[in-house]
């Protein structure tokens, strides 16, 4: 019987620990391969609870988070405590997933050793090298040197052959959230306490259109931040409406929507969401407000419009299939756009039933099957 490859998976935020689950699930039950895991605790907190409830054990916790780190100061302890681990795990290949500092990070460090690399989500492109900032660049670092590109899409894939990278290199997997958000989903029904935590908010907003809301990029900090707060607040105002917002830890956003928000009887400012909640918050959402790039796949599997609080996406799919739009930060457009979904019934529907681009829940096994050769 041959030896299993070693595959080190790397990852440190809870959106990579939710896209990399599925996989992670794959690699443990197949024999072809010896599955080991490095967590860089880029997010402490938020990345614990999917590892709960994936049921994952990292073999390595760098435990890097520290208050008001700077990236650069992130990115070396990631770099050498990364590096660390696999002068220690000496893997047969290094997973990487989407555009963190973590990301960047773990495949710098891969690439020192000579350890090949399979990014996973490889390809997405803004165009932009300062939105999304800094994970543009991080992404564009990554997708030069891999050995294995798994692109979500065909517009992905394009976007890495355009640069260049060897076409034999890139293969359209799909993306694994849509893979994570059939498992959690099942999850959920077979277990409803896993997201029973939203009951009385719920009961409290009956019978009114749910907005749910995510907020927390780079570069919408400060004046963007203070815009969306403003429109949340005036779309709030209407009696048909409720706007249900877990609130990122981070203080440029908790400050903010805090000082705008806190108290209104059609806001629930809430904690962060583990995934069973996050779910179904997007199942009892009528739209979906966000600046996050997870949120604009996994909403449309679920048939609810996304509005995009972004000048430029590096998920374009979404925004040509119909099924998001980009807003940006204006509190004006913010406001008239989403009046439009909820005042419009054509307009919702155009959205909300548009075909979903980003996978058929598989894309977990096809990556297993490209890294086993």
């Amino acid at each position: 019987m041959p030896v299993p490859k070693r595959v080190l998976t790397v990852f440190g935020t809870r959106p990579e620990a939710i896209k990399l689950f599925p996989v992670l699930h794959a690699l443990e039950q197949d024999d072809r391969f010896d599955s080991r895991v490095c967590v860089s605790a880029q997010h402490r907190a938020m990345l614990d609870s999917v590892l709960e409830i994936a049921g994952l054990s990292p073999h390595y916790d760098l435990d890097l988070m520290k208050p008001n780190q700077s990236l650069d100061a992130l990115t070396a302890a990631a770099l050498t405590g990364l590096g660390a681990v696999m002068d220690e795990e000496k893997p047969d290949w290094v997973v990487v997933q989407g555009d963190t500092t973590t990301v960047m990070a773990g495949a710098i460090a891969a690439y020192y050793r000579q350890i090949p690399v399979c990014h996973v989500e490889a390809g997405l492109r803004s165009g932009d090298i300062y939105r999304p900032w800094p994970e543009e660049v991080n992404r564009k670092i990554v997708g030069s040197f891999a050995t294995l590109h798994c692109a979500p899409t065909e517009t992905a894939a394009k976007a890495l052959r355009s640069e260049n990278v060897d076409p034999k290199t890139v293969h359209v997997t799909g993306n694994t959230v849509i893979d994570a958000l059939h498992w959690v989903t099942k999850e959920v029904a077979a277990k409803p306490e896993l997201a029973s935590g939203l009951a009385d908010i719920e009961a409290r907003f009956a019978g009114k259109h749910i907005v749910g809301m995510t907020s927390h990029r780079r570069e919408n900090f400060g004046e963007g931040m203070e815009a969306i707060a403003s429109a949340v607040r005036e779309i709030a105002s209407r009696e048909d409406v409720a706007v249900i917002f877990p609130v990122h830890l981070n203080p440029n956003v908790r400050s903010v929507m805090n000082e705008a928000l806190a108290g209104l009887d059609n806001v629930a400012l809430i904690e962060p969401l583990d995934y069973p909640h996050f779910a179904r918050l997007l199942d009892i959402a009528h739209i979906m407000l966000t600046d996050s790039g997870g949120v604009q796949e996994e909403a449309p599997a679920l048939g609810k419009p996304v509005l995009v609080l972004r000048e430029t996406t590096e998920r374009p799919e979404g925004v040509e299939a119909g099924t998001a739009k980009l807003v940006g930060t204006d509190a004006d457009t913010i406001i008239a756009e989403v009046g439009k979904l909820l005042d419009d019934t054509d307009a919702y529907e155009a959205m909300a039933r548009a075909h979903n681009p980003f996978g058929d829940g598989h894309a977990s096994q096809r990556i297993c099957d490209l890294l086993a050769g």
